[in-house]
């Protein structure tokens, strides 16, 4: 039987002389009639431009897409595309912008006939109940179904997925893969998905394909994913299959992304310089005092009582209630819950950043009160002056809080740590010119380079390709294994919750957000995520955090029972459970 879609010889570049870059190169790819396929890349890999050239928006340089034995030579409605961007028309409702495909490519058809295909698709993708709504009323998830279904209204033979969820939340994510396996299994249809997901390709996919990294990209070897549908994300932890396929994959990836990025470490010493203490300083409350002598006040950084209230016309909001948990000195501890469960709140009130409305945070036996570099953040952005080199915006934080260090001292304080993050190569470039991945590599080296009692981040890696975040994470653990400092870290990632951490918490819904559970991670260290993948008690932690936001899905507000099953499910596993907090 011919393959529905081929791709044959493909090469594709972009410029000329000296400018040129060869972004695709004899790329190769038969897509059989009914087939989900997912390919896997690197930002800047060319994914975008592989889906272009597949919908005939683009033409390749060399060989040519061949669609049912014949070439293309232009956009069809037999291609339907989805890309990240959903493009909708801003003054028309949903019905209105799935009816442009519609109209478009079925009007030969009756008008009944159109609204009920329209509304066919509408219904699929959940939104019966926003027909009449603009895009300006949708969320991000409601603009990318309403693009879903108006690629699908075109009844493609070959639907092409150009990265259409990696620009949504975790949550709206999960359930939109959920709603695209049922589609695949309700359509039939052939589709090929681009992603840089290695769960959500193997989640939906028939067969994963990783795209190597630009320039002159190509496919590499083919993945079977030979697990029956439907899958349930939580239970293909427990799956032999998967472990071996996700560990195959990722092995893959990270080998062939090694070299991209030469490190540039050099062989330096860090100074045996000190901080000075900046910032506000105040005495214990005696209430704090007292019950923290109550504890043992063995904490070293102590959560009591703490609550975050917000006015409002309707009355006062309570986000975070009661936040109560204590920290030992070195620990590392993930946040991890559904957007809008407080978990950067309790971050920027522990930075000194959000005044507390009840409770206290100490660190080090004293309270917080304010900002102060000896609590360093690093957030999704990270902020940097464009206009200054990597060095020299590292330099900024060390030459303010080393003030007794000689010149020298304050330069090998800022060199160690841009080498420790791979970036001894790149320090004196501007920030203007740095990658994302790259940026984010210089608010880790400030943040260590400030040798903080505390170092908060708050979803550092939220903005960055799964591959590029997991090479920061890796870099991010060798940095914080030199220190040990106290660390906390929000995350929507469980994965990178897992990785990181000594304890995993994990919130309820807000608003009154409070903990939900506390897991213990009993994992070895050193870790990379390398090393976890063949570690089957790797994958009864991710099971169990995925049954608890599954849990807490959509606002629910789960019993204790409920919570408590999902904590014994690891138990029975052989691993052991961390009293609830």
């Amino acid at each position: 039987m011919a393959p529905i879609i081929q791709l044959s010889g493909i090469s594709k570049h972009f410029g000329e002389g000296a400018k040129r870059v060869d972004i695709l190169d004899n790329i190769n790819l038969d897509v059989e009639d009914g087939e989900f396929v997912a390919i896997l890349g690197f930002s800047g890999a060319g994914k975008t431009t592989l889906i272009s050239l597949m919908a005939g928006l683009s033409e390749p340089d060399r060989g040519g897409v061949i669609y049912r034995g014949r070439e293309i030579d232009g956009p069809g409605p037999e291609r339907g595309v989805v890309f990240q961007s959903y493009s909708l028309m801003p003054w028309l409702s949903v019905a209105g912008n799935v009816d442009l495909a519609v109209n478009a490519v079925h009007k030969t058809k009756p008008r009944a006939e159109r609204i009920a295909l329209r509304q066919r698709y509408i219904d699929m993708v959940g939104l019966g109940h926003a027909t009449d709504r603009r895009p300006a009323e949708l969320s991000g998830g409601m603009r990318q179904r309403v693009a879903v279904a108006r690629a699908l209204a075109m009844q493609p033979d070959v639907l092409l997925l150009d990265e259409p969820l990696s620009a949504l939340d975790a949550l709206t994510r999960s359930k939109l893969q959920d709603e695209l396996a049922l589609i695949s299994e309700a359509e039939k249809k052939t589709i090929i998905l681009i992603t840089n997901d290695v769960d959500e390709a193997i989640l939906l996919a028939d067969r994963v394909i990783p795209l190597t990294p630009g320039p002159a990209a190509t496919l590499g070897p083919n993945f079977r994913v030979g697990i029956e549908r439907p899958r349930d994300r939580a239970a293909l932890n427990g799956d032999d299959r998967f472990i071996t396929l996700r560990r195959e994959i990722t092995e893959y990836l990270m080998d062939v992304g090694a070299a991209r990025s030469p490190s540039g470490e050099a062989d330096l010493t860090l100074p045996n310089v000190v901080p000075i203490a900046r910032g506000k300083s105040a005495r214990l409350p005696k209430a704090y005092a007292d019950a923290a002598g109550a504890k043992g006040g063995s904490s070293y950084l102590d959560f009591a009582e703490v609550s975050k209230v917000y006015p409002t016309p309707k009355g006062p909001l309570t986000v975070v209630d009661r936040f109560d948990f204590q920290m030992k000195k070195g620990e590392f501890v993930t946040l991890i819950g559904h957007s809008g469960c407080g978990k950067s709140t309790v971050l920027s009130m522990v930075a000194g950043l959000n005044d507390i409305s009840g409770g206290t945070i100490a660190l080090d036996g004293k309270p917080v009160v304010g900002a102060g570099p000896e609590r360093a953040v690093v957030f999704q952005a990270p902020s940097l002056m464009p206009w200054l080199t990597a060095r020299e915006n590292v330099a900024l934080g060390v030459d303010r809080v080393y003030p007794k260090a000689s010149p020298a001292e304050r330069r090998d304080v800022v060199e160690y740590y841009l080498n420790r993050v791979g970036l001894g190569d790149a320090m004196h470039r501007p920030a203007s010119e740095l990658s994302n991945g790259m940026k984010q590599r210089v608010g880790i080296a400030r943040a260590f380079a400030l040798s903080p009692k505390l170092l908060l981040l708050d979803e550092p890696f939220g903005m960055l390709d799964s591959i590029t975040r997991w090479e920061l994470q890796d870099v991010l653990m060798d940095v914080w294994a030199r220190t040990q400092v106290t660390a906390i870290c929000v995350t929507h990632d469980v994965d990178e919750a897992i990785l990181l951490a000594d304890r995993v918490v994990m919130m309820s819904n807000g608003p009154n957000a409070r903990i939900g559970n506390v897991m213990e991670v009993d994992l070895p260290r050193p870790r990379s995520r390398k090393a976890l993948l063949a570690h089957k008690d790797y994958y009864a932690y991710r099971e169990e955090l995925l049954d608890f936001l599954e849990a807490y899905e959509g606002g629910a507000n789960p019993d204790q029972a409920t919570l408590d099953h999902i904590r014994a499910k690891r138990a029975h596993q052989g691993q052991p459970v961390a009293a609830a907090e």
